[in-house]
């Protein structure tokens, strides 16, 4: 008997997700002036597409256009030129705003309201049925580390910003948006309170939701964004995946204390002894390093892929136009 022949098959790539924002060449002029006769340009012909499931950071010096490019995504403002779709539906669809979450830069509270109050306030905007209101607040609240004693006890008015920004980051997902819209969501807020807006951010992907965001906090964006885009003076400078943008590399930037100084220039390229510390280029496998640091007594400080920080590259390409010192 013949031997029956197994079909081979070549490997298939993952279909990619679907499409929830795409912007085709959006414009958006004012006029201003006594007469109106002046016209400043905010967008120059910006085009981006972001997937299902991503985190997306848009970057920019003060005045690049990144609000004016959310405001026109959410049909706040109107473009002047050009077209994009929101979950598969044109710019401004009402029923496509029932799946959306947005926090503003500078978002304005009832201060004489609770915390809880205004998260029931804004779910009753939505329609959401009272129990299912009652659940999902106390999930919220629990989200975004905002104690439920607080939120019902204390007015708005006494909040603090860490408070006041996590009871708006509630309000933006009180409906269980898809695709979650934050402008400048780490504005004025200390190092904790960042490392808990940036751990929310973090979760809503982990359940398969879509964030955009602005933020100016570089280090921030480059831990949890998918891919990024430059704006500067309306013009997209740049976008893609930070891989693409600053480069795959296995080499790591090392910095440590004590340890054998000769067993350390055996793993180690460049290095150099400063003060109290050293520093240096591994190129070999981290693990047995760490292994090898452990044996000799050797303490790290620092261990970094060595390439540019997505400040640096940020940096870089407005320098490389001429526009760093002229936004």
């Amino acid at each position: 008997m013949d031997a029956i022949a197994t079909p081979t098959t070549e490997p298939t790539t993952p279909p990619e997700a679907p499409i929830v924002v795409q912007i085709d060449n959006l414009r958006k002029v004012y006029r201003t002036g006594f007469w109106m006769n002046r016209r400043i340009e905010s967008l120059k012909g910006v085009s981006i597409t972001v997937r299902r499931g991503e985190t997306f950071g848009l970057l920019g010096p003060n005045g690049a256009g990144k609000t004016t490019l959310l405001k026109s995504l959410l049909g706040l403002v109107r473009p002047t030129a050009g077209n994009g779709q929101l979950l598969g539906a044109k710019l401004g669809d009402r029923a496509t705003h029932q799946r959306i979450g947005y926090l503003p830069e500078n978002p304005y509270f009832y201060d004489y309201l609770t915390g809880w109050e205004f998260l029931k306030f804004s779910a009753g905007i939505f329609g959401i049925p009272g129990k299912v209101q009652k659940e999902r607040i106390v999930q919220l609240l629990d989200l975004v580390g905002l104690a439920q004693s607080a939120a019902k006890k204390k007015q708005m008015r006494q909040y603090s910003k860490g408070m006041l920004q996590r009871v708006g980051m509630a309000q933006a997902l009180i409906n269980d948006p898809d695709l979650v819209f934050l402008d400048e969501p780490m504005s004025g807020l200390d190092p904790l309170g960042r490392v808990q807006i940036r751990e929310i951010i973090q979760t809503l992907k982990a359940q398969g939701k879509t964030i955009f965001f602005n933020s100016h906090v570089l280090a921030d964006v480059e831990q949890i964004c998918d891919r990024v885009a430059i704006l500067a003076q309306g013009n997209l400078l740049c976008t893609g995946a930070l891989d693409e943008l600053l480069g795959t590399t296995n080499l790591y930037a090392v910095k440590g204390r004590g340890g054998n100084l000769d067993l350390l220039g055996q793993w180690l390229d460049d290095l150099e002894v400063l003060e109290d510390h050293w520093q240096g280029h591994l190129a070999r496998n981290p693990q047995d390093f760490m292994a090898s640091m452990q044996l000799m007594g050797a303490q790290l400080i620092a261990m970094n892929l060595a390439r540019p920080t997505l400040e640096e590259f940020f940096v870089q390409q407005l320098e490389t136009r001429g526009l760093r010192h002229s936004t």
